[in-house]
């Protein structure tokens, strides 16, 4: 029986779907720990697997607490609702990050929080001095700035990873200048294994970060919040707030605490399967593939030249067995992820330049 990536045969899969690393499903071993789970009722406190896992990413994150949270999306507004408490405060944030983009306006309609967008540089950066100027001046013209976001792994710039050094930066400036910083820590992970740095060590300039553990850890859901224990105590209110409140979730927690202690390490092969998959689809002369950053880590997107990016994932899907995600009429999105093997990727690169051909000449 073929087995996926991680070598567990009962979720093996004969369609390479690389629409996210998101698609993955638990492996045996999570599905076994959701069995076995000992739970209670988190909201009053008392779920001992919620409380295990809490603990364990406040550990690996070096904060003093955390908070288990439905989403990335939850995690991020509890966060911005705890920093920007006074309504109208103002949040520093690149233009195509993840919050800006993809979460629903949440920190505006929500929080009541005003976004205040700057440029993402080619490497996912927003340039600080850029950020300083951007700093609003005590007049009452004008929102207070109270909070800093980055992403890391930023996800529109190709899933690359920001180095340490300018994690430090950043921290040092909302420091000086008197603002928090949050990480959008959603791919933290393969930002810490690209760049060989615990991830203690990379957030550790920050007040908060979230992680994201349905990612390239494969969880079925979840991500954790963390930051000091004051700030996780109204990070709690805001959960609550927002309907995040659940039960006897420690069957959900019990997989995602097996993701976050075993399924790290293994990120380096999604990594490193990215590498010769770029390289094979470079060769596709109907792709426009840019050069791989040295910074990548498990996302590629690809363009599809003139010719229509939905056509040809329909037809990958259809006739080839391969799901991957069209981000705009002529661009494609290819994510590794622990039930892609090698087998999946060996001859992608001939079933990219088949349905190409096929779209740009219908029968």
């Amino acid at each position: 029986m073929m087995a996926d990536a991680s070598g567990d045969p009962s979720i093996a899969q004969a369609v390479a779907d690389m629409r996210s690393d998101t698609v993955t499903k638990p492996t045996r071993a999570m599905r076994e720990a959701m069995l076995n789970a000992t739970v209670g009722d988190d909201v009053l406190g008392d779920d001992p697997t919620v409380m295990e896992l809490e603990a364990q990413a406040a550990k690996w994150l070096g904060k003093e607490a955390a908070l288990f949270t439905t989403s990335g999306t939850q995690a991020n507004l509890c966060a911005v609702m705890v920093h920007c408490a006074q309504r109208g405060c103002e949040v520093i944030l690149g233009c195509d990050s993840h919050i800006c983009i993809y979460e629903g306006g949440g920190i505006a309609n929500v929080a009541g929080a005003h976004p205040r967008q700057l440029p993402n540089n080619a490497d996912g950066t927003i340039d600080l001095d850029a950020v300083e100027a951007a700093i609003r001046p005590n007049d009452v013209h004008f929102p207070r700035t109270a909070l800093l976001c980055i992403e890391n792994t930023h996800n529109r710039r190709g899933g690359v990873a920001l180095p340490v050094e300018y994690m430090d930066a950043a921290g040092a400036l909302c420091k000086r200048r008197g603002l928090r910083l949050h990480v959008d820590g959603a791919r933290l992970p393969n930002a810490c294994v690209k760049m060989g740095v615990s991830a203690a060590r990379m957030v550790q300039a920050a007040d908060s970060v979230s992680l994201c553990l349905s990612k390239g850890l494969g969880a079925p859901a979840g991500s954790v919040l963390a930051g000091s224990k004051a700030f996780i105590a109204e990070a709690r209110r805001a959960r609550k707030a927002l309907g995040g409140g659940l039960r006897q979730v420690g069957v959900l927690a019990a997989p995602a605490l097996l993701a976050l202690t075993t399924m790290w390490n293994r990120l380096e092969e999604d990594h490193a399967r990215l590498v010769g998959l770029h390289a094979k689809l470079a060769t596709v002369k109907a792709l426009d593939v840019p050069p791989m950053p040295p910074t990548a880590t498990n996302m590629l997107y690809v363009g599809t030249r003139a010719l229509d990016a939905k056509a040809i994932c329909q037809l990958l899907e259809s006739e080839h067995g391969v799901r991957v995600l069209p981000v705009g009429p002529h661009e494609i999105r290819l994510v590794c992820n622990y039930m892609v093997t090698d087998e999946h990727v060996e001859d992608l690169h001939t079933k990219f330049a088949a349905a190409a051909e096929a779209v740009a000449s219908p029968v």
